[in-house]
């Protein structure tokens, strides 16, 4: 069975249900946030990775964040097509190179935003390069590193008024929190990936 057809079945039976108690911003959130959408590109190899960004240390938005290659909505887009366009923009992945899966829960952020996240395997190993108008770099996280929940710690700050619990966790130098870990902890609830790597 090849790794499509293995997370399309992990896909299925976990969005197959409801699922309560999710993380997410709601409770900041600005009035009538825009849709956006993220790529969770997965690499076909035997170690299955997710591809993740660093943005520019200088952008107005999120400067130096990890995030998943993605952005607002273009009109006439769905999901799909503004995440696989957002990761062709920021780190040249070709979107015929991308098969996708599925989108899972959407993410309500306090910046502003609902952001969908796609879920699509690649195939590993691709020239991809960052655009440097917006990205400082890309880098793989294996799933198995990725999707441990016990690889996260949980923290909380004031923000808007409110304490806001957050998760972290540091990856070869590479801080993976805020809304990316969220959205991570949030689909780790959903998918039983720990299949991909107990073979």
């Amino acid at each position: 069975m090849t790794l499509v057809e293995r997370l399309t079945r992990i896909f299925d039976e976990g969005h197959g249900k409801p699922l309560d108690g999710l993380l997410t911003d709601k409770r900041f959130a600005e009035p009538d946030p825009r849709p956006a959408a993220v790529l969770i590109a997965v690499t076909d190899r035997p170690d299955p990775g997710a591809i993740l960004t660093r943005r520019r240390a200088d952008m107005r938005s999120h400067p130096g964040q990890v995030a998943f290659p993605g952005g607002k909505l273009d009109p006439g887009e769905d999901v799909v097509q503004a995440a696989l366009r957002e990761a062709h923009e920021e780190i040249a992945l070709p979107p015929a190179e991308v098969e996708i899966i599925g989108a899972t829960d959407p993410y309500t952020t306090g910046t502003g935003f609902v952001v969908t996240p796609v879920l699509g395997v690649a195939p590993p190993d691709l020239p991809l390069r960052a655009n440097p108008d917006e990205v400082e770099s890309w880098f793989e996280v294996p799933l198995r590193v990725l999707f441990d929940r016990s690889n996260y710690r949980e923290n909380s700050t004031f923000w808007k008024g409110a304490d806001r619990t957050y998760y972290e966790m540091d990856w070869n130098g590479y801080r993976i929190w805020g809304v990316t870990a969220a959205i991570i902890a949030n689909l780790s609830r959903r998918l039983e990936l720990t299949e991909l790597w107990e073979r």
